[in-house]
């Protein structure tokens, strides 16, 4: 038996993208720049996934922009609002549990003479909300704050820190990183007065090479790609019409039947973490996100050697971020929650998907209860 439980890192693409994705590749692969009928029909995929996309929103189509994916979303909202408002400020506010797309962009930008407060988070994972009134200053210009983290999977409380900014000042730009959070939450940028939100297609079941960011209507962003031209200037580059066709297909899918969607994932979740959490030496300490568990074993030196044993056994999870995994360390996300030393190197991630099953998360825990004694035995003591 097979348990794929590495869905926040990559998820298996659906069906119904993989075949919308081969008819544009192979059959409508025309330039949606080109003014023939070839052109107008990729064209006409492009308009499409942004109507999609946008209803999964309520948003405009307009304030969908194409992009490589999740890390390029990031850094266009990051740097290209930064570079486009500088004359306002130069001082940016985010969290110490961000992805290295959303961390590594700031410190660049600092690099670049800006000021970044990063606030701490409780044992939970969660932003101190007093913390971040008393960080806003009057040449803050952004704020950057993750929906769902990729490790814990803690719920950030994004509305409430969107109305806090907006009161302070409603011209510092709101960016939230929703890359683990789309598909999986329903999203209101208007209601949480986001201006910017990252989203990856192949978290969702999409294509890899596939994401876009929503800007708001009016929001001043500078492009960090320049050529052609393409989606009003915002982001050259002739459009991944084949990945942009399956990106909106898998975003429909997953907002069809969504509550039903999400009870399934959640109830694998929750099979898996009471059958994990009754063996000995185990803790978790999950968010509220219903597709990430995260679970620390005791008297494991590292969680890669417990990973590779389950691996074996066709168990897949993860030991952080997969983004991390050229530059290992121990985790920025597990130190912040004030996880114990012990078991900073001892907690893998396990994630689940609409594919997932309660027999799959049942198959897991036997995997995990044979495995761990055997790995305990060559602890160094």
């Amino acid at each position: 038996m097979e348990a794929y439980f590495d869905n926040a890192a990559t998820t298996r693409v659906a069906d119904e993208v993989k075949e919308l994705v081969n008819q544009v590749m192979t059959i409508d692969y025309g330039n949606p720049s080109s003014r023939h009928q070839k052109g107008v029909d990729a064209g006409q995929y492009v308009k499409q996934a942004q109507e999609i996309i946008a209803g999964t929103l309520k948003v405009e189509p307009k304030e969908i922009v194409f992009t490589s994916g999740g890390t390029e979303s990031n850094n266009l909202a990051l740097i290209g609002s930064a570079l486009a408002n500088q004359r306002r400020g130069k001082h940016i506010i985010s969290t110490r549990i961000e992805h290295a797309s959303v961390y590594n962009p700031l410190l660049f930008l600092q690099e670049m003479g800006y000021e970044i407060t990063f606030l701490s988070v409780n044992e939970q994972g969660i932003v101190d909300l007093e913390e971040l009134k008393q960080a806003l200053r009057p040449d803050t210009i952004l704020v950057s704050v993750m929906m769902v983290n990729n490790e814990i999977g803690a719920v950030e409380p994004v509305e409430a820190i969107g109305k806090i900014i907006k009161a302070y000042n409603s011209d510092i730009l709101f960016h939230v990183d929703a890359i683990q959070a789309y598909g999986k939450l329903k999203i209101s940028p208007k209601r949480c007065k986001i201006d910017l939100l990252s989203v990856s297609g192949h978290k969702i079941h999409g294509p890899k090479g596939t994401g876009f960011l929503y800007i708001r209507d009016k929001v001043k962003i500078k492009p960090i790609i320049y050529g052609g031209g393409q989606q009003k200037d915002m982001r050259s580059g002739t459009e991944n019409v084949p990945g942009i066709a399956g990106l909106g297909m898998a975003a429909k899918l997953m907002y069809t039947n969504h509550k039903e969607k999400i009870e399934q994932i959640q109830k694998v979740k929750d099979a898996f973490l009471s059958g994990v959490t009754q063996l000995e030496g185990v803790t978790e300490h999950s968010g509220e996100a219903p597709h990430i568990a995260s679970v620390s074993f005791q008297g494991i030196e590292k969680g890669e050697v417990l990973l590779h044993a389950l691996e074996a056994k066709g168990v897949y999870c993860s030991s952080g971020s997969a983004c991390s995994s050229n530059h290992p360390a121990i985790s920025g996300t597990l130190k912040a929650i004030g996880l114990e030393e012990d078991l900073l190197q001892a907690t893998l991630r396990f994630s689940f998907s609409v594919y997932s099953t309660v027999e799959e998360a049942e198959y897991a825990v036997q995997v995990i209860a044979e495995e761990l004694p055997k790995r305990r035995k060559f602890v160094k003591r």
